[in-house]
């Protein structure tokens, strides 16, 4: 049975001389793998649809096992992303935070739209610090994640200045602090961006323009709280930290 779906490629694995296992992430079924035969073949008419991050339309063959993705129709390659070692980390990130926190054939046009929104704007030249960030936030519900972020995780107050707590979960106002000695102290303004990450319509973004120690202090509580929690281990992490320190170095 052929049926055609609007799909993102996540990544590709080699099969054979010149085939591929291309597993996409679609509107209308959610992640799955396809066998895209011929598609390493440099002349070959699924060369182009089957590269990293492309977005377009698949037209696949479906059956009891791997489907066979027969013809491909390229909306947008996303080719700024492929021309730049540094937006190529940062998508990479992003494709594969989303291969590991997804179920097979689980749908979620909410979470294809915002994977779409999110390499979009990095190949526009957004912060791709600051669209990493959003996505990290917005992808915690997924694997069951529900930081406390608009009031203290310990008494509910709304009012004061506020930390983050790995150990509790969410943020704490300064009253509440001995509750974890280990606490991240860091600025409200730090507090209000890990808020609006976390709820932001990311169609509604404009420039948003984030201090160096901001930044630091993004990274410190999103990585810090995913190491503790989500039990991921992502390759393209190791590789976007080893350009962070080259940046750094430069």
């Amino acid at each position: 049975m052929l049926q055609k779906c609007e799909g993102i490629v996540l990544r590709t694995t080699d099969y054979g001389e010149t085939n591929k296992i291309v597993t996409l992430y679609t509107r209308e079924w959610g992640k799955f793998g396809v066998m895209a035969n011929g598609a390493k073949k440099p002349k070959s008419r699924l060369a182009a649809i089957t590269q990293p991050f492309t977005y377009g339309y698949f037209l696949v063959q479906q059956g009891r096992g791997l489907g066979s993705l027969q013809q491909g129709e390229i909306i947008t390659s996303l080719r700024s992303i492929k021309e730049d070692i540094f937006l190529t980390a940062y998508a990479s990130f992003i494709v594969e935070l989303t291969d590991k926190c997804t179920e097979e054939k689980k749908t979620n046009p909410f979470l294809f739209e915002l994977l779409y929104q999110v390499l979009n704007f990095i190949n526009e030249g957004y912060d791709s610090d600051i669209i990493k960030n959003i996505y990290e936030m917005k992808m915690l519900n997924t694997i069951g994640l529900y930081p406390i972020l608009n009031h203290c995780v310990i008494c509910g107050s709304k009012e004061g200045n506020f930390s983050f707590s790995i150990r509790e979960g969410g943020i704490l106002c300064h009253r509440c602090l001995e509750k974890d000695p280990y606490h991240f102290k860091i600025a409200a303004t730090t507090v209000k961006l890990l808020l609006t990450f976390y709820y932001l319509d990311i169609n509604r973004l404009g420039n948003i323009s984030v201090k160096p120690e901001t930044k630091k202090e993004l990274k410190m509580v999103i990585d810090s709280y995913y190491e503790e929690y989500s039990g991921l281990y992502l390759k393209s992490k190791k590789f976007l930290d080893q350009l962070d320190r080259l940046k750094v170095d430069n």
